[in-house]
């Protein structure tokens, strides 16, 4: 009897697509409709009228704050997570040197494991639900405070210690600049952490719940979702796209750059989703924010997405290819002063509170992930061949 005969396989499309794995609480994305949500409520509702702990509070704890007591109390518990251990903080400038070439994002895979090292996450499995939510409560308060202070040690500067006092994504940005940042640019910003806290069963959130689903601990859960989405095809875009801009350069560049592009067969970055057949709603939040702003840089992202637009339709009739979220991302973020290695830090800044809840969610499931690959090399079993 062959392995085949005792397992029952089932054959899937690659990359899993639109393949069912588990049900969730959390949110979905409906991609024909250009609509996700958390829970209940619209993800781009919930960015234009929501802080972006209302939403962390919304996601952990299944309801949004009720009052501003509830509010208040969230941000008070969340406040003194910001800081790091000793410990942590300590090795901080070694892990800064030896990531020097790799940038915040890869140096913060192994800030992460030492922060749940020595506060001692223990693993999911052998711990009660309080605990878990405690651990991940304080993985997702530090990681903004050591992403931050990656960056700034890698530029030659001192870290600069969280406030208290000031809510998640302004606390963000002055951690990053070292000065209380413009309350426009702040909220510009807050709205687009909370449009990218989840969204549906992506590579780094599958990742997270794999993990999570062996019994790890939460740190171990989330370093392989940050692994996962510093590749360029999932998170690591932004930057991406915005240097499609510069590459373009002019409006009367516009034209040709798209066209001979597109002919030969390379992707544009920013534009097409796996998942949405109609735009990215994140996208036209984004764009919507771009344009508040106004000024020259937006003008011609405007103007290079028309253009592409029109030429993917008459290269490729039928497909829907729209803007996606790291497009607009990349100019709302350029327009707020973050520097373009900071792009997909930001990102992973606010999708670590939809990992977290994903890990959360799926450590109350004792089933561990474990699917099936078909084999395809050499037919076996073949003897052995001798040493010549």
């Amino acid at each position: 009897m062959d392995g085949r005969s005792m397992n029952t396989t089932v054959d899937v499309p690659r990359g899993l697509a639109g393949v069912v794995v588990t049900e969730t609480e959390l949110g979905d994305v409906r991609g024909r409709e250009g609509f996700y949500h958390y829970r209940q409520y619209s993800a781009v509702e919930l960015a234009a009228s929501r802080s972006f702990e209302d939403v962390w509070h919304l996601m952990f704890r299944g309801t949004l704050p009720a009052d501003a007591g509830e509010r208040a109390a969230f941000a008070a518990e969340i406040a003194p997570l910001r800081r790091l251990p000793d410990a942590v903080r300590e090795a901080l400038p070694a892990l800064a040197r030896a990531t020097a070439l790799s940038g915040p994002l890869a140096g913060l895979r192994t800030a992460l494991s030492l922060l749940g090292a020595s506060a001692g996450f223990r693993p999911v499995y052998d711990i009660d639900p309080g605990r878990r939510a405690a651990d991940a409560l304080a993985a997702c308060a530090a990681v903004p405070t050591l992403l931050t202070a990656l960056h700034r040690l890698g530029q030659g500067l001192e870290p600069v210690e969280p406030r208290a006092d000031l809510p998640y994504a302004a606390n963000y940005l002055y951690m990053l600049t070292g000065q209380e940042p413009d309350p426009a640019k702040a909220r510009a910003v807050e709205r687009y952490l909370i449009s990218t806290i989840d969204h549906g069963f992506n590579a780094s959130t599958f990742t997270a719940r794999v993990i999570a689903s062996t019994g790890a601990d939460v740190a171990a859960a989330l370093t392989g979702a940050i692994g996962a989405l510093s590749g360029p095809l999932h998170g690591g875009a932004p930057s991406r796209a915005l240097d499609t801009l510069d590459a373009i350069g002019t409006a009367e560049r516009i034209e040709p750059w798209v066209r001979e592009r597109v002919l030969a067969g390379d992707r544009i970055m920013g534009f097409g989703h796996p998942v949405y057949r109609t735009e990215d709603p994140r996208s036209r939040m984004l764009r919507d924010i771009a344009l508040g702003f106004g000024g020259p840089l937006v003008d011609f992202a405007v103007e290079v997405e028309r253009h592409v637009e029109e030429i993917l339709a008459e290269l490729k009739p039928g497909r829907e290819l729209h803007t996606n979220v790291e497009f607009y991302a990349g100019v709302v973020m350029e327009l707020c002063g973050l520097p373009r290695e900071m792009f997909t830090p930001t990102f992973c800044a606010a999708r670590v509170v939809g990992w977290s809840a994903n890990i959360l969610e799926q450590a109350a499931d004792s089933k561990i992930i474990r699917p099936a690959a078909r084999y395809v090399g050499p037919n076996p079993p073949e003897p052995v061949p001798a040493l010549g």
